[in-house]
């Protein structure tokens, strides 16, 4: 029996000491700490929708109704007292309750100073005198409603405790019957008790509410990020399945096409050969596209192992087009220096698009490509001359147009793409650069 009354004996005295460590901590701790109540969030809806300085009085319109109630209660306590005692009286009750606003835990402390004061030094009625009742009853509710939970449970036990001490001392010296303090104790306590109740189920009701709300708001972000990611698999399995088989089907069979001839030309086995690297770096840049449209985190693809085009590839690009058949001719003036990595990128990209409408709508045209390095930027001026054959029907045409001009927006630029009085087609453009700023 001893072995089995040891652990139940520490494991109350570890309760025990629990409650006391954390009544000391609600109660005592920084109890005259400043907490001010917030006004209301703009959202309230007793704010909502009223006209900019009406809104930004109703914001406070919890202080100012409290402020108003405690002179309704202090001239009332005034008027009833009359004379020096009903003043006093009128500050002690009056200066808890204004305080609830900025120090909570300590107006109860002081509200409970003041109810033994007012209701057994000035009053004669005892601690539950009606006044210093009532307004310590409303110190209680707003602590209550400002504090955590179980702060109103002891601050209604202490309440309570006060009480008891109160009214044995005053018996003790005639001033208080018995039945009468035992018979306020006991509606003092039932009455309080109640409302504090009532305050906190109002407020767990409350916040109940608001922890609904923002899970369904955190569920729905979820739910929209989850429907995007969905789209994005979609798209990138679709752009997969058209354009990766034929590209590699173009790979292999330009591959394949020196050896199916004997005595192949080395101009013929150049040219298959350049159309397999084409198509090779097409599947890679695709592949990176889609890396990137599946990912939730696109700059995952941006580093090493997946380095995106800089100005310094132009000239790979422009030697891959003269292999194509016509003819480019590459001008770069300013003086050369690094830039953003967007900038050059963006840059690398308009060029890229502007030779594949060249060579897809002007065949056999000659090319200019002239790449500006000015003070504010980088200006980009390819053109055309006029088509030396019929073109073929492109399906799709113009998203290349479309894709230029939002890189160029996106950098806050400016882009001009027309027909020139030759027949041709000049795309120019100017991406801003601040100064000082350089590549990462």
């Amino acid at each position: 029996m001893t072995d089995t009354y040891e652990p139940s004996l520490r494991s109350e005295m570890r309760l025990a000491k629990s409650a006391i460590g954390g009544l000391r901590e609600d109660l005592f701790t920084d109890a005259f700490a400043f907490r001010p109540l917030p006004p209301l969030p703009a959202g309230h809806r007793l704010v909502r929708g009223l006209p900019g300085r009406a809104e930004r009085y109703a914001r406070w319109f919890p202080h100012i109704a409290l402020v108003g109630f405690t002179c309704v209660v202090m001239l009332a306590a005034a008027d009833r007292q009359g004379g020096p005692y009903g003043l006093v009286t009128a500050l002690v009750i009056g200066i808890p309750m204004v305080m609830t606003l900025f120090r909570p835990v300590g107006a109860w402390w002081l509200s409970t100073g003041a109810l033994l004061f007012s209701g057994t030094l000035l009053s004669g009625y005892g601690p539950w005198s009606p006044g210093g009742f009532f307004s310590h009853l409303f110190v209680m509710l707003v602590v209550a409603l400002r504090t955590r939970p179980r702060v109103a449970a002891e601050m209604w036990l202490l309440t309570g405790a006060l009480g008891v001490f109160s009214g044995l001392f005053l018996r003790t010296f005639g001033a208080y019957g018995s039945g009468f303090f035992v018979a306020d104790l006991f509606q003092m306590l039932i009455l309080s008790g109640i409302l504090l109740f009532v305050v906190l189920a109002v407020r767990g009701l409350r916040e109940s509410k608001q922890q609904v709300a923002a899970q369904a708001a955190v569920t729905e972000v979820e739910r929209s990020r989850r429907t995007v990611l969905e789209e994005r698999t979609t798209i990138a399995r679709e752009l997969h399945d058209v354009v990766a088989h034929h590209m590699s089907v173009v790979a292999i069979q330009a591959e394949a096409a020196p050896y199916r001839v004997e005595d192949t030309p080395p101009e013929l086995a150049a040219a298959f050969q350049t159309i397999r690297e084409n198509a090779v770096a097409a599947l890679t840049e695709l592949r990176r596209v889609l890396g990137v449209v599946r990912s939730e985190n696109p700059d995952a693809f941006a580093g090493p192992e997946a380095p995106q085009p800089t100005l310094a590839d132009i000239g790979a690009l422009i030697d891959n087009v003269r292999a194509a058949g016509p003819a480019v001719e590459y001008v770069t003036t300013g003086a050369v220096r690094p830039l953003p990595q967007g900038v050059e990128l963006s840059a690398y990209r308009i060029v890229q698009e502007a030779l594949s409408n060249a060579l897809r709508h002007a065949p056999g045209a000659d090319v200019r490509v002239e790449i500006s390095h000015v003070l504010g930027g980088l200006g980009l001026r390819v053109v055309n001359g006029p088509a030396d054959r019929l073109a073929k029907p492109s399906p799709g045409a113009g998203h290349g147009v479309l894709g230029m001009r939002e890189r160029v927006g996106m950098l806050g630029g400016e882009m001009t793409a027309e027909a020139t009085e030759d027949g041709g087609y000049e795309v120019a453009a100017f991406l801003p650069v601040a100064l000082g700023e350089a590549a990462a």
